[in-house]
């Protein structure tokens, strides 16, 4: 070999060489700890081709496309558009340890993601320590023969066993409309949820939004799109390093508004309903059950609901075989609030039961005619049992409110939409119903507390900064 076609020979290991560290991989978009409890919990973690966002990619003119029936391939590639992190083939592994211990780290295995799933991974801990804090890392690389190119660290708590007290705040969030940021960086309510501490979020569904947001998500890389440009924000990224999360799914994060599994939506095909609700359990830590109850400690319960999967078609006439829940979800419902001794009991429902909800143009939940049988049965059996220490939060609707059901006495909380531009649709206040109505974005805090022995609930409605608007105050029976 000449001494020039060596030099050329050297110049293009060099620019080999280079171009790996360009693609090293990366994690830009951090991590995500779910369905933390006594003793397991979920990280989430997606291998990423870059450390930012793309900033300055193609953007729809406008927020809503006509529905057609015909699917036409859209030129622009996923990776052009604002918003999109395009993910990268590669290895994650994890380490964790108790934050008040100076015991060894555990380490997992190396693991490879792939684009079949997206560049996800989500690992599961086991044998955790109720009450405890943990530290988490994640690190990533490129394949076994290189090195770390990219780490990223949070923190979460499990809850304390079902005999021990604690303190405890949390809050819940719906309608994180992309086209409906109050901040480039995310939304306000993120920095504003993060000075209150919480031990944990409750998304409740209407998490993305991907039939009624351009780029309508007809395609599954379009649809975990949605998923890549909302939880790529920095204050995003920055919240859930240290609160996990309790996801719920609705209607327009697992497909399209209103559906159920047999609805026929040519407008969203290619893309199916199952695809959707796949897509879903991928891009969110949410586990193998769909419908969960989480204990936290001797003063809260929480029951986390599931209204796609199995229910009926909203257009079958009302009766008593027509449902949201299922009668396996709804026997379970029932069954495991009569068990529970904890001092508050907090039904978090992604739609509904209470309300009241628009009297036209709305036929998906249970404050509506179309679910009234399983709707008034619900409601009913809480003022049978005399559940004096329960309540329903909710998400769903874009304002919020305080309801009393006038009939039972259930009190229902809707917890408001994300940001102020996507408040709006309410029917106005029902004064026989609402003890506190406002049309207006924010998010919901709950806060458990004790004085002495006589435990106490708190449920306040906050605007997108956290400005309280409204309280509600409950006190408990002594043990």
């Amino acid at each position: 070999m000449s001494r020039s076609a060596r030099i050329v020979c050297c110049l293009a290991v060099l620019l080999v060489a280079g171009t790996a560290s360009v693609n090293a991989a990366h994690l830009g978009m951090g991590l995500r700890v779910g369905e933390v409890n006594q003793t397991t919990a979920i990280v989430w973690t997606r291998i990423t081709a870059t450390r930012d966002r793309n900033r300055d990619g193609h953007r729809e003119p406008k927020k809503r496309t006509r529905r057609v029936t015909d699917y036409v391939r859209s030129p622009i590639a996923v990776a052009d558009r604002q918003g999109e992190i395009t993910g990268a083939a590669g290895e994650v592994r994890l380490h964790w340890r108790p934050r008040d211990r100076k015991s060894p780290r555990r380490t997992t295995s190396w693991v490879g993601v792939t684009a079949a799933g997206d560049f996800v991974h989500q690992f599961q801990l086991e044998g955790l320590e109720p009450g405890r804090g943990y530290q988490v890392v994640v690190e990533a690389r490129d394949d076994s023969r290189s090195k770390v190119t990219a780490t990223t660290d949070g923190s979460f708590q499990t809850p304390p066993s079902a005999a021990t007290w604690q303190d405890t705040t949390f809050t819940v969030v719906t309608g994180q409309s992309y086209w409906d940021l109050d901040h480039p960086a995310g939304y306000h309510i993120y920095p504003a949820m993060a000075k209150l501490k919480p031990r944990f979020i409750v998304p409740t569904g209407d998490t993305v939004y991907l039939d009624s947001e351009a780029p309508r998500a007809r395609t599954v890389a379009l649809a975990r799109y949605h998923w890549h440009r909302m939880y790529s924000l920095p204050r995003h990224v920055a919240f859930h390093r240290h609160v996990p999360g309790y996801w719920e799914v609705d209607d327009h994060d697992s497909w399209c508004d209103d559906c159920w599994p047999t609805k026929q939506a040519r407008w969203m095909l290619p893309l199916t309903f199952r695809q959707g609700f796949s897509i879903y359990r991928e891009q969110v830590p949410m586990g193998r059950l769909t419908y969960r109850t989480v204990r936290w400690g001797r003063g809260l319960q929480v029951w986390l609901v599931e209204g796609r999967l199995f229910r009926s078609p909203n257009t079958m006439p009302d009766g008593p075989d027509k449902t949201i829940w299922g009668r396996e979800q709804l026997a379970w419902l029932k069954k495991s609030i009569l068990a529970s001794d904890a001092s508050f009991r907090v039904l978090i429902s992604p739609t509904p039961i209470v309300g009241p909800d628009r009297p036209k143009g709305k036929n998906d939940n249970h404050s509506n005619k179309a679910f009234a049988t399983e709707g008034n049965h619900f409601r009913n059996w809480t003022r049978q049992e005399k559940l004096g220490n329960f309540l329903v939060i909710c998400g769903d609707r874009h304002w919020q409110y305080l309801s009393v059901d006038p009939s039972t006495g259930l009190r229902e909380f809707s917890c408001g939409p994300a940001s102020d531009k996507h408040a709006g649709g309410s029917p106005g206040r029902d004064p026989l119903v609402q003890r506190f109505h406002r049309v207006g974005g924010g998010f919901l805090g709950v806060t458990v507390s004790r004085s002495g022995d006589r435990p106490s609930i708190a449920v306040r409605h906050h605007d997108v900064y956290g400005k309280v608007v409204n309280e509600f105050h409950q006190a408990g029976q002594s043990p």
